[in-house]
């Protein structure tokens, strides 16, 4: 797989709590362990995730994960929604609510607010249907289309609805094996219900989604169904909750921060934090390279 080529980032202004978001995981929080184990909710989605795995090819020798908000488009999801509301902007006593670390539960508040004020599953389609594609990623997918010995997996803090519009409207969607990111159905008074994608004991991410959980668990549940494992795992994301599981990668493993963004400044800063005899002994692997265009 070749890297992506180096262009020059964009500077989109973000709506609302973007950069908070953003900054869920580098909050001074000092390890990550595996999501959850032994809770009922994760065993339930293990199994789902067993199931559903068992229908994907075990000849690929490539497995690479992406993340959606500032990765695949060009633009958070969540932020961009507000445009469907009224004077597309949220007042300022909603947007005081958000706390750190509850950005899924300030997002419930938010999609209340929206449906109590008349907009429509149609409304937030219709925004999440014309988000821009970060520059680049469209002519991956095409080659990932083309190529048979990858398998895609999308990993995303955003929800099902904002995710699947977007993937259905720009024909992309079978592209991607399985798609890990917070459930949301529209509930009979036509509000988006989102519900966290489950709980976990990392103290460095969001309490509704560890990507770090996600990336081990389906890795070594692929490994153990595939009888062997993949050649090489890709990690392309662009934000600090994109860091974590950058962590579980294997020696071989490629992780695409993407350029000055903070999975980047992250990495950047661990690797200059190192003693200088560690970086000079670091081994190859693991390797990070920037991107900012597919």
């Amino acid at each position: 797989m070749c890297p992506p080529s180096p262009w020059k980032v964009s500077s989109g202004a973000l709506v609302t709590h973007g950069a908070a978001r953003r900054q869920w995981g580098i909050m001074g929080r000092e390890k990550c362990v595996s999501a959850g184990e032994g809770e009922p909710q994760r065993s339930r989605r293990t199994e789902i995730m067993a199931s559903q795995s068992a229908h994907i090819s075990n000849n690929k020798r490539f497995l690479i994960f992406f993340d959606f908000d500032e990765t695949i488009v060009d633009e958070t999801s969540d932020d961009m929604v507000v445009q469907a509301a009224p004077g597309q902007h949220l007042p300022s006593w909603l947007k005081d609510t958000y706390q750190p670390g509850r950005y899924n539960e300030y997002m419930q508040r938010v999609l209340a607010y929206l449906a109590e004020h008349g907009v429509t599953e149609s409304d937030m389609r219709n925004v999440m249907e014309k988000l821009p594609a970060s520059p680049g990623m469209l002519t991956l997918f095409q080659f990932l289309r083309t190529r048979q010995d990858f398998e895609v997996v999308l990993v995303s803090d955003a929800n099902t609805f904002f995710i699947e519009s977007w993937l259905r409207r720009n024909g992309v969607r079978q592209i991607f094996h399985r798609i890990f990111t917070n459930p949301a159905t529209f509930n009979k008074d036509g509000r988006l219900v989102m519900r966290p994608y489950h709980s976990h004991e990392c103290l460095r991410c969001p309490d509704n989604m560890c990507k770090q959980a996600v990336v081990r668990d389906y890795v070594s549940r692929r490994a153990q169904e595939r009888g062997r494992p993949y050649q090489r795992v890709f990690y392309v994301g662009d934000g600090a909750n994109d860091f974590c599981p950058a962590l579980a990668l294997g020696p071989r493993d490629i992780a695409f921060p993407r350029r000055d963004f903070p999975m980047h400044r992250l990495i950047t800063e661990t690797h200059e934090a190192m003693p200088e005899s560690s970086r000079r002994s670091r081994p190859r692997g693991s390797v990070r390279r920037r991107w900012c265009s597919g």
